[in-house]
């Protein structure tokens, strides 16, 4: 298997790329692995409002990685 590993910028691994057609033959062979979520409409609704704020004020945003930061300090 062909497996790619995600790394975030400290170098911790955050993921894993299957290619799709080792992915397509994993799901044949386990039944019930395919992870084809419904999202709740509420949800997306609340990501869109979001997306919509963040268009409007991009410059209130805050950097991920230093607000992670800055929670892991107050820990």
């Amino acid at each position: 298997m062909s497996m790619q590993f995600i790394s975030d910028s400290k170098g911790q691994t955050t993921g894993v790329y299957i290619p799709i057609n080792e992915w397509n033959a994993l799901k044949s062979k386990f039944n019930g692995i395919d992870l084809e979520l419904e999202i709740p409409t509420w949800q997306m609704d609340e990501v869109s409002e979001r997306m919509e704020d963040y268009r409007k004020n991009p410059d209130q945003a805050l950097d991920f990685d230093q607000s992670m930061d800055e929670i892991e300090k107050e820990l």
